[in-house]
């Protein structure tokens, strides 16, 4: 059902607002692409919508041969996109692995230079300041996988596990373990107990910290309605993490402890042979739009055959018309046989209006499988649906 509107969600909404109309808050995409890879068997034939958040799983889609919009209200999600494809086109890959792999280094400003020219007139105006992210001396020796408001927060931290919890050398262990087993012995003896209090948990479930890490009020009430609130959630979360496969190649998680990517463990566009098949072309079947939803698909002119919404659903849960509106882009815009795939912090689909419930077809099975595998693990549910069919 529709979460009620509360007397101080005008306020609420305004701080998120205020954190990222004029801010970059994602570094890194959040979401595991391997899972949208099953859920939605992409092909050149496809043409898909998505969310940009931090481009790197638009550039995973298109690594498929797919033709991508990518949509984002947020300019700075956009600008980190479009810098990201410039520097596709315009150097080799250990260059644009120094950026993007290992978050900057001193000559940044010099690499940049190499890839401006291919950067439109307004991306360029952005990152001719805003360069210095990924420059560590101006930072204190910090990768700008701890910039952005989400990397603040992980820098905040990845400072309480060595100076507040003091458990940094288990850490470590745990990123050296060479087996699931081993990591879980690690993870339970010297680390959970000592990391997972009530307070930093409920700290971390706060409004403004929730709000810097990208989430929404509605997806933080939908989670703090669940038995245990936060606390719980976050145990469950990591818990899973831990579980699912080995820290050191989770590269959604290992980049927040370490500040870089490995060659080893890293998205999928900073894989040498995919940057080169990139470079080669595939870079130019994405397109990005910085816009809503509704408004990118009604000047679209082309039917979209997958649609790939993140946790969007989330961020309007209580606001019915608005969901109704978007929904209605995406039916009328959708291919025959178009599907979508969503996460949320619901633990199923029925926050949404009965009327767009109506007309997808879920695959439960898929979906809860997938979801089981997933190496991000923040999402209570993950969602794959067809559009059009009668329910």
């Amino acid at each position: 059902m529709p979460l009620a509107a509360g007397p101080f969600e005008s306020m609420k909404r305004r701080l998120f607002e205020v954190i990222h109309q004029n801010n970059l808050v994602y570094n890194q995409c959040w979401e595991d692409p391997a899972l949208d890879r099953a859920a939605l068997d992409l092909t050149p034939h496809d043409r898909v919508l998505a969310i940009t958040s931090a481009g790197c799983n638009v550039l995973d889609y298109a690594l498929l041969g797919a033709r991508v919009w990518a949509v984002d209200v947020n300019p700075r999600q956009n600008q980190l996109l479009q810098l990201k494809r410039a520097g596709i086109r315009a150097l080799d890959f250990d260059a644009f692995f120094t950026l993007f792999g290992r978050g900057g280094a001193g000559h940044a400003r010099d690499i940049y230079a190499a890839l401006r020219p291919a950067l439109d007139p307004s991306d360029r105006a952005f990152w001719d300041h805003e360069i210095r992210l990924f420059e560590p001396e101006r930072l204190r020796g910090r990768s700008f996988y701890y910039r952005g408001t989400a990397g603040w927060v992980a820098l905040a931290l990845c400072r309480w596990i060595r100076h507040g919890a003091r458990v940094w050398s288990s850490v470590e262990r745990l990123l050296g373990a060479r087996s699931v087993d081993d990591q879980l012995e690690i993870y339970h003896r010297h680390i959970r107990h000592r990391v997972l209090g009530d307070r930093l948990l409920d700290l971390v479930g706060s409004r403004w910290v929730m709000s810097m890490l990208g989430v929404p009020e509605p997806q933080r009430q939908m989670v703090l309605a669940r038995p245990g609130g936060f606390p719980a959630f976050l145990r469950d979360c990591l818990d899973h993490v831990v579980s699912v496969g080995l820290l050191r190649d989770n590269y959604f998680w290992s980049v927040y402890l370490t500040g870089r990517y490995t060659r080893e463990s890293c998205p999928e566009y900073l894989k040498e042979d995919n940057f080169l098949r990139l470079k080669d072309g595939l870079v130019d079947n994405v397109s990005v739009h910085t816009a809503t939803v509704t408004d990118v698909l009604a000047g679209l002119g082309e039917t979209v055959t997958a649609f790939v919404l993140l946790d969007h659903m989330d961020w309007m849960a209580s606001q019915r018309g608005l969901l109704e509106e978007e929904w209605n882009a995406i039916f009328r815009a959708a291919a025959p046989g178009a599907r979508a795939i969503f996460r949320s912090g619901s633990a199923d689909e029925r926050f949404l209006p009965g009327v767009v419930l109506d007309r997808l077809r879920f695959d439960r099975e898929q979906a809860r499988c997938l979801h089981q595998q997933d190496r991000v693990g923040t999402y209570a549910s993950f969602h794959i649906a067809r559009l059009g069919a009668v329910a």
